[in-house]
Parts: structure tokens; sequence; C-alpha cells
């Protein structure tokens, strides 16, 4: 899997490309943690648009950010979502604290 990390003012936009598994969700994990502790990131934008599965290693790996961000008084926003990930977030139900737009864009808007 591969994470991309791309900063817009304080928001940290996270783009996920391939799968977020149990032998990937580590890495996602430590990644994003690491850029959330440098304290310039209020909001954290989840773009799934690129990743094609996800079981629930990626679910507890996303609720530990959500965590992490809503406890700083952020925000986070899942963008890109497609049909399978978006089933496995809402059996996980994610889908109830975590609100989705259609692309990073939105995403951002929606922040100011």
């Amino acid at each position: 899997m591969q994470v991309q990390l791309i900063r817009r003012n304080k928001n940290l936009i996270v783009r996920l490309k391939g799968e977020l598994d149990h032998h990937t969700a580590i890495n996602f994990r430590q990644v994003v943690e690491k850029e959330l502790e440098k304290d310039i990131t209020k909001n954290l934008i989840l773009n799934m648009e690129n990743l094609t599965f996800m079981d629930s290693s990626g679910i507890g790996a996303i609720l530990g950010r959500y965590k992490q961000v809503k406890a700083k008084g952020g925000q986070v926003i899942i963008c890109g979502l497609g049909r399978h990930n978006k089933k496995i977030l809402e059996m996980g139900g994610l889908l109830k604290i975590i609100p989705v737009s259609s692309d990073e864009n939105k995403a951002l808007e929606s922040l100011k």
C-alpha cells in the first residue's frame, strides 16, 4: 500500500492506494500518526479513491487516527469511497461518526 501525504494549510490529506489490511495497517498508522504528532494538522481527509481493499485492521487504524484528531478538536472526512470500502466502513460503524465527501475539494470546502 502507498500512503501519500499532502498538506493544505492545517488540513492533512492522506491518499491511500492499494490494500489497507492487517499487513499494511501498521504502516498507515505509523505514517499518519507521526505527521499528526507534529501539531501542525487540525483536520484529516482520507482519500480512498485508489484503495482497492480494506479489512477490519484498516477500520481499527482509521478509528485510531479519528480519535487522535478529535482529541485535538479537529475533524476527519473520508472521500473517494468505493462501494466495497463503503460497505466495510458501514459495518464497522465508522460512517456514523465520520462524514463522507465525494472528493478532496468538496471535503476541503466543508472544513472552511
